[in-house]
């Protein structure tokens, strides 16, 4: 059987997740690195919406990022980022619809400030601030989103406050939030993080893209 496919782009944290749960998992697929200023169309054909990440395998196409990490880890998931040792997977999927339906749009105001006005610029620094907060408290405790170890929430929380401490690095250090620092700091650090972002050549219409497998288990 052909490797499944995956449209990814190397920054795009929305990709970072889906390959965090394929190499999470072992799960080996053909990896396609595609210019999103120049989409190719294969993946229009595949997914029309054009964005990454798009996984296409025998059953069909999967093209939203937490769809793609549960598909992978409902295959193997050695380290139980679905079974936490508190809290269940409705929690874990109820705190990320929370950062993707009210964090990534604080998020975007905050890394593109020249697209939006002063006032909603500073209602999203504030929005994200309290959200990041409570971050910190769920994490102070253990230092993990749901008990002892990392989870689904921890993995698909990461890439996105990454992109937020991205936007000012003096102001991510001085803020009060050591649990947090920590948390994203310690996973930045993994081995796992650095396959996940490798860099790969980019991906034209009718090439074979690189073989993407990496299983890299223990507490990240």
């Amino acid at each position: 059987m052909p490797l499944p496919v995956l449209y990814s782009f190397r920054r795009c944290p929305y990709a970072i997740r889906a390959r965090l749960a394929l190499a999470h998992s072992g799960i080996a697929c053909e990896l396609r690195e595609v210019n999103l200023r120049a989409k190719p169309e294969a993946l229009l054909q595949a997914s029309p919406k054009g964005t990454v990440p798009v996984l296409v395998n025998a059953d069909g196409v999967i093209e939203q990022s937490l769809e793609i990490m549960l598909w992978a880890l409902r295959q193997n998931d050695p380290d139980g980022w679905l079974a936490p040792t508190e809290g269940s997977e409705a929690e874990m999927l109820a705190l990320i619809n929370d950062l993707d339906t009210r964090f990534k749009p604080a998020l975007d105001r905050c890394k593109y400030p020249e697209r939006y006005s002063a006032a909603e610029v500073n209602d999203a620094q504030a929005e994200a601030l309290t959200w990041l907060a409570a971050l910190d408290e769920q994490l102070t405790d253990t230092g993990y989103l749901f008990g002892l170890h990392p989870s689904l929430a921890d993995m698909a929380l990461r890439p996105f406050v990454r992109q937020f401490a991205r936007i000012d690095e003096a102001q991510w250090a001085e803020q009060p939030w050591p649990a947090l620092q920590a948390w994203l700091q310690r996973w930045i650090d993994s081995a796992l993080f650095a396959e996940v972002m490798e860099t790969y050549p980019g991906w034209r219409d009718g090439e074979t893209g690189p073989t993407f497998m990496a299983q890299v288990s223990g507490a990240q």
